[in-house]
């Protein structure tokens, strides 16, 4: 039996009887505005949603509770999806068994998202086999996402380019303060080095709370360019100074992150050595997303992406262990389907 495929954009609550299967895509995390709040409010973020990876979880009523995974990313992350679940059913006091299954899992880490977009996927399903109507604002505060940036949880209900304000002082979900449809044509060759981490959890924590503070100039400068080069770029579909607004907004946080990440603006080095060289050949907005390792070049069609990693290779730049993927922007949010 075929089921249509359903938005999940924070509108109306969706109910399934028998089980659902949730689809969430990778973001990427293209900075922050204000991560000190040396301007008045902490953090701000920019990110982008990206088709190429996704998460897939599949969640059925059962006779008892029981897991199970189609590889070995999603069997990774299945102690993390349990954990949500548990969460959830203490929000919400629904305690019927259930089956989940993860079928595909964005990589872990590597800064493509995959902890809020699994916990929203997993928090949807969970809502319509229970018939719980928690937004995924809601969602995100119950399993402890969101808490510096909110272009994921943004990202998961609409996709597109997205802009949000900061989480509030009192841990308020950030606002959602842009979105824009990026053109169609545009494309972004990400580049992933498995054989590294970013940081996350305590050794995040770690890692920022040893980092000075952004400078007021830095951050004045970075929301400068969001708001008069890369927003209007986009809006526009004017290319050239939205990627040089993402480029700059990366060098300046890279010059801040640096002393987390062994001094160097990219955790992977393979990473980092091949997206610079296409920035200096290319006309592209280059980058690392969030703690890495993906590496990023935004550039105008899939021809320029195409041509971009072609003369990369030619030039020795792209180290064999990395992965190298051109993307389409994502300009919708993720989908469920109900099971029969």
């Amino acid at each position: 039996m075929r089921h249509e495929a359903l938005p999940l954009d924070g509108g109306d609550s969706i109910v399934a009887d028998a089980g659902v299967r949730v689809h969430a895509s990778g973001r990427l995390h293209l900075g922050f505005l204000d991560p000190a709040g040396t301007l008045g409010r902490r953090y701000g973020s920019l990110g982008l949603m990206v088709d190429g990876w996704s998460t897939v979880v599949v969640l059925r009523r059962a006779a008892v509770d029981r897991d199970s995974a189609a590889d070995a990313a999603g069997r990774a992350e299945l102690p993390r999806a349990r954990g949500h679940l548990e969460l959830l059913r203490r929000a919400t006091g629904f305690d019927a068994p259930l089956h989940l299954h993860i079928a595909e899992a964005l990589p872990a880490h590597a800064g493509l998202g995959s902890g809020t977009q699994l916990a929203l996927a997993v928090g949807h399903a969970f809502c319509a086999l229970s018939a719980s109507d928690l937004t995924t604002a809601e969602l995100a505060r119950i399993t402890n996402r969101g808490l510096r940036s909110g272009v994921g949880i943004a990202g998961f209900d609409h996709g597109g380019l997205l802009l949000d304000g900061g989480p509030g002082p009192d841990g308020a979900a950030a606002p959602l303060l842009a979105r824009i449809a990026l053109p169609a044509s545009w494309r972004v060759l990400v580049a992933l080095d498995p054989r590294v981490r970013g940081l996350s959890g305590p050794a995040e924590k770690a890692a920022l709370a040893a980092l000075p503070p952004l400078p007021r100039e830095a951050a004045a400068e970075i929301c400068h360019e969001v708001l008069m080069r890369i927003l209007p770029g986009a809006a526009t579909a004017k290319f050239a100074p939205f990627a040089a607004g993402i480029t700059r907004v990366q060098q300046l946080l890279a010059m801040h992150f640096a002393p987390a990440q062994q001094g160097r603006a990219y955790a992977s080095a393979g990473v980092g050595r091949m997206i610079e060289w296409i920035g200096a050949h290319t006309v592209a907005g280059i980058g690392q997303s969030s703690w890495g390792p993906a590496g990023f070049a935004l550039v105008p069609s899939a021809d320029v992406a195409d041509a971009a990693a072609a003369a990369a290779r030619q030039a020795g730049v792209v180290d064999p262990a990395i992965e190298l993927r051109v993307a389409t922007p994502r300009d919708r949010g993720a989908t469920l389907i109900p099971l029969a």
